[in-house]
């Protein structure tokens, strides 16, 4: 069952994990989450008072630090991980904490995050864990074997006419393809990968590989996701462009400080990151 858990995700960037957390597992991690949703972090993006909809997005919330990294020690992601990568070591980097709630809402844009974040390598990986019953047309979709491709510029999330408007907008690396358009015009031009998800089920993701949310609808009404992030002994530094348009600094808006130490290439390491494996 591993073996074939792991070629999927080296050949097309994701795979659904059925059923991987039990049910002690799964409510430690939605009580963690709902911590980390009323403690928010200083990167966090919300939109909760006066409004119909409801968003919430985090990204490695120092105050949830600790308290995560014993939760996930104490789930099998780690191991599972290192199996697929063949990797001896693992680390886990951070979590992501994706609230979309009011029954309605856009989707979230088709991006990748090695746009946003310094990585390279085969061994980086995300686990994506939502707390419902997910229907297929309202889940994460990915373009299967995107993470072999180019390296495309982000999208900066902030004009609905343009979902590939560039964040860095500096020449370093290609646009984004609109790919809601062009499969608008031909419902075949990707190869989409997305699953209906129960609790305890578990999507491995590869955030080189192009991936997107959909929305919310008034019949599937909220999403509660928490996303681990891991990577292993092939994980290596690639700095994101010089003079950034969106001014990011080449090692990531996330644990700046830690990472200027690293050179291009070098192998991604820091005592802030905790090993698992």
């Amino acid at each position: 069952m591993q073996d074939s858990i792991a070629r999927a995700f080296h050949d097309d960037g994701a795979v659904l994990v059925k059923g991987l957390l039990n049910k002690e597992q799964l409510a430690r991690c939605r009580a963690a989450y709902e911590w980390a949703v009323e403690h928010h972090g200083p990167h966090a993006t919300r939109m909760f008072a006066g409004t119909t909809q409801q968003s919430h997005v985090d990204n490695a919330n120092p105050l949830a630090k600790q308290r995560l990294e014993a939760l996930v020690a104490s789930l099998p992601l780690g191991n599972l991980f290192a199996h697929i990568w063949g990797s001896r070591n693992v680390w886990y980097f951070a979590e992501e904490v994706f609230l979309k709630a009011g029954g309605q809402g856009s989707r979230t844009l088709w991006h990748q995050d090695t746009s946003y974040l310094p990585w390279a390598g085969e061994h980086w990986g995300n686990a994506w864990i939502s707390f419902e019953s997910v229907p297929q047309r309202n889940a994460l979709e990915i373009v299967r074997g995107s993470h072999r491709g180019p390296r495309y510029d982000g999208t900066t999330f902030a004009d609905p006419e343009d979902p590939t408007q560039p964040l860095h907008d500096n020449g370093a690396l290609p646009r984004l393809p609109n790919i809601e358009a062009e499969r608008k015009r031909d419902p075949s031009a990707y190869d989409i990968l997305s699953w209906a998800t129960e609790p305890g089920d578990v999507v491995l993701l590869h955030p080189a590989s192009l991936h997107g949310g959909a929305p919310v609808d008034p019949d599937f009404p909220s999403r509660h996701t928490f996303v681990f992030r891991f990577f292993g002994d092939d994980a290596t530094f690639r700095p994101l462009p010089k003079n950034s348009k969106a001014r990011y600094p080449q090692q990531g808006v996330l644990f700046t400080e830690e990472l200027t130490h690293l050179s291009p290439g070098a192998p991604f390491r820091h005592p802030t990151f905790r090993q698992v494996v």
